[in-house]
């Protein structure tokens, strides 16, 4: 069987379900994901999440760590870069004010993806993802491995925010709510010992069914 290895941008994918107003959607497995995302003659080999946490936000950074604990439990490894600190200024009225902004995600994920590729680990490299960004580290991939496919796995309504992605892989496709709802955590999620490591936060208790 061909071999498949996943690379998620957590920020990406984050904002593009933060934006179907379905928070349920964000307690997804990502290793069973990729599982939906195989064709029928693969095997997912490696999952990679790339993110970092708001640590200045407790209620979210509580809830991004329960994530991380269910990810790690599914056999996903997590690569977690960090937010810096910066002051903005008004150059019409001269206020300054802190803003954060997240720094290292997409070096992470690049470096990863082409280490992965010289080291022989997949034979069809997938990105969730649809930040053009990575546009470069895709081409590289293919100069260097013309036999290896690269796929690029948009988030839901995202797929015009990728065609520059798309120019360089050599397949693209948007990722449906469909396959985020075949692939969620359950409410209690358990290590392989029994224990139980993560608890879906109530803000992503699925909608009572009527």
């Amino acid at each position: 069987m061909r071999r498949l290895a996943l690379y998620v941008d957590g920020f990406n994918f984050y904002h593009a379900v933060n934006d179907l107003r379905r928070p349920e959607l964000k307690w997804v497995n990502l290793f069973r994901l990729a599982e939906e995302l195989a064709k029928p003659s693969e095997k997912v080999v490696s999952v990679v999440y790339f993110s970092a946490y708001a640590t200045w936000l407790p209620d979210a950074y509580a809830r991004h760590r329960e994530y991380t604990s269910a990810l790690q439990a599914a056999e996903v490894e997590v690569v977690m870069a960090h937010f810096k600190e910066k002051t903005v200024k008004c150059f019409q009225c001269q206020s300054k004010w802190k803003s954060r902004e997240e720094k290292e995600t997409d070096v992470h994920l690049a470096l990863r993806f082409l280490a992965d590729a010289e080291d022989n680990v997949f034979d069809r490299g997938m990105l969730l993802t649809a930040d053009s960004d990575l546009v470069p580290v895709v081409r590289m991939v293919k100069g260097r491995h013309p036999k290896k496919n690269i796929a690029v796995a948009a988030p839901p309504k995202r797929h015009s925010n990728g065609r520059n992605l798309k120019q360089v892989a050599d397949g693209y496709f948007q990722v449906g709510t469909k396959k985020l709802e075949a692939a969620l955590f359950p409410e209690l999620v358990y290590d392989s010992e029994g224990k139980v490591v993560a608890r879906r936060p109530e803000e992503y208790a699925p909608p009572p069914e009527t």
